[in-house]
């Protein structure tokens, strides 16, 4: 069974060292998760590559207790759906990540956090589909 990622684009790897995919304005610096093509601050079409760093704080939090429509989303749903945490990450470079949350519980606003990749679904090739999400700095 191989690990794939649930886009392309958005992070690297699969591996041990993931890293969100964004960009920068090299107009006016602005950085954005994730990557687009246009400046959301002076709509400047210079865009860059830009890899974000794995580690930041925890801004805001909620939780996630049922199943969200589908589409989109496309993972578990009934008895195999388990809550889970969702919040927004500040990185370096005032950037906010909207991410899912290793956890649900135990969360406080500013402790620091770190990429992982986790598991979401298999598909139907038996592949293990992998999203990113932040864990607490342990």
């Amino acid at each position: 069974m191989a690990r794939i990622p649930v886009a392309e684009g958005v992070f690297s790897g699969p591996d041990d060292d993931p890293r969100l995919l964004g960009s920068r304005c090299d107009a006016c610096g602005i950085v954005t998760f994730p990557a687009q093509d246009a400046c959301p601050r002076c709509a400047s079409t210079a865009m860059s590559g830009h890899v974000l760093p794995r580690r930041g704080r925890l801004w805001a939090w909620t939780t996630q207790e049922f199943p969200p429509p589908s589409p989109p989303y496309a993972g578990p749903t009934g008895d195999e759906f388990v809550p889970y945490g969702i919040g927004y990450v500040e990185l370096a470079e005032a950037v906010k990540v909207e991410s899912r949350l290793t956890q649900a519980d135990g969360l406080r606003i500013g402790m620091e956090m770190e990429l992982v990749l986790v598991p979401f679904r298999t598909d139907g090739d038996g592949n293990e589909v992998v999203t990113f999400a932040f864990q607490p700095v342990r």
